[in-house]
């Protein structure tokens, strides 16, 4: 009788991250906020590179934006907006983004988002309202968590870096 077979090995954790954390240069300046630490922090679990601003249709380099009225929840429920520098609405662009890094998140089976401090689309703790650096939410860091993901903010939410490569500060998640 021959023995049984193992069962089968449960699929890796994955985890989606702001794609900027991974290197690529996708943030409104068009650099990166590459962090190298992240996939040995990760522990071998699978990372989704996902930048929700050119999910949202918006290009590289862009205006930078803020939002205005409050932080990304209060985008979600129509009390707040998000505008560039140059006086343009881009809330839609920033809403449909989340939303599209949503669709991403549940494709790919991940139940957790590692995003950038400080962004208008990315921050978890810390973003830009009406021109200041506040406690508070992204747009796709809100939209997340009101999905039922477990979102990490990677970065000093109080401190904005020399600009490109890592952040100032990193968090450290969690092991697994």
């Amino acid at each position: 009788m021959a023995p049984e077979p193992p069962p089968p090995a449960s699929p890796p954790r994955t985890i989606v991250v702001s794609a900027c954390l991974l290197g690529v240069r996708c943030r409104h300046d068009g650099r990166d906020r590459l962090d190298p630490t992240l996939a040995a922090r990760a522990g071998g679990a699978v990372l989704v590179p996902v930048c929700p601003e050119e999910l949202g249709g918006l290009g590289t380099p862009r205006p930078a934006a803020g939002l205005e009225g409050g932080d990304g929840r209060a985008v979600l429920e129509n009390r707040a907006r998000v505008v560039d520098v140059n006086g343009r609405d881009v809330t839609r662009a920033f809403v449909d983004g989340a939303e599209r890094a949503l669709a991403v998140a549940r494709a790919v089976g991940a139940r957790e988002a590692w995003l950038t401090e400080r962004s208008p689309s990315c921050g978890t703790c810390g973003t830009h309202v009406d021109g200041r650096l506040v406690p508070g939410s992204g747009v796709a860091s809100a939209t997340l968590a009101r999905a039922g993901l477990r979102v990490v903010g990677i970065g000093d939410p109080t401190r904005r870096s020399a600009g490109g490569g890592a952040p100032a500060s990193a968090s450290s998640p969690p092991p697994s």
